[in-house]
This record gives structure tokens, sequence and C-alpha cells, in this order.
């Protein structure tokens, strides 16, 4: 590694303290208003419980609720892969997830949107292999979205006063 990059790799972390960088996890950043204060509503199918689930693997089991995240999950399975004779070998799933977080205190909208992601697997194989791939395939959805959410959520949450 050349001199010149490697001071710039070393006074990076000063360039960034400089313009008022401050890590979201840090003991000042942002994600401390949401650690453990966020309830989702609770799950009602397999995938919302994955989707609750990895969120509070996030951001922590709510210990001093301060909001609530009200969410709606929809997915779409599309055959994406196919044989000359018709057999599926591929499923493409699409999942769309409208969110909104409302302050406790008050009932005030504090965020929310709709994000979107997709994922895929394969239906080649035995049956428990199509399904073992298909359920990994939605918790893998699942997983995009609540991260995608969480990066949202962090970038509004220097905007938030519990």
């Amino acid at each position: 590694m050349s001199w010149s990059r490697r001071s710039l790799i070393l006074s990076l972390p000063l360039v960034l303290a400089a313009c008022g960088f401050q890590p979201a996890y840090g003991t000042k950043g942002s994600a401390g208003a949401l650690l453990g204060a966020v309830r989702a509503v609770d799950p009602t199918d397999k995938n919302s419980f994955d989707f609750v689930q990895h969120f509070e693997e996030r951001l922590g089991r709510p210990t001093k609720a301060a909001y609530s995240l009200a969410y709606t999950i929809n997915t779409d399975a599309i055959g994406a892969g196919i044989t000359p004779s018709g057999a599926i070998t591929r499923y493409t799933i699409t999942g769309g997830l409208d969110w909104t977080l409302t302050r406790l205190s008050d009932q005030m909208r504090m965020a929310g949107g709709h994000i979107k992601a997709f994922t895929s697997y394969s239906a080649t194989g035995s049956t428990v292999a199509g399904q073992t791939a298909q359920s990994d395939a939605y918790l893998r959805l699942m997983r995009m979205l609540v991260d995608d959410l969480v990066l949202r959520l962090l970038a509004a949450s220097t905007s938030f006063a519990p």
C-alpha cells in the first residue's frame, strides 16, 4: 500500500468527525432513540413473524416502547424459469412493505413509506428441497425488508423527540 493511500485511510476518521458524522449506533448516535423503543404490531402469519423477529434482532425487543410500528406485507410469487415442457424451475418473489411509525405519547406519525424487494429460488429437485428453498426465500425477503426499514428509520430518527 502506498504512503498516500495509507495516509488517506488513516485520516478518514478525522475528516468524518470534522463534518459532524456520528456513528448511528455510537454513544451519541441517532439509533439510541430507537433501540428497544419501537414496538411492532403483533405478527399474524409466518412472514410477519419472521419480519418482527428480525426487526427485534436489529433494534432490540421493546422494553421502553415510545413508538409503534404498523406495517402491511404483500408478497407475490412469479414463475421465472420455465422449461420447454412448461415446468417452472425458478420462482421470483416480490415483496412490498407499507409502514408507519407513530409516537405513542401523542399518536403523531413520525415516519412512513413503502419498501420493495425481491428474491428468487430454484424449484428443481425433490419436493422437500423445493419447499425448503421456498421457505428460505421468504425468510430472506423479510430480512431484506427489515434491513431497508431500519436504515430508513435510522436516517429519519435524527428528527425524533420522544
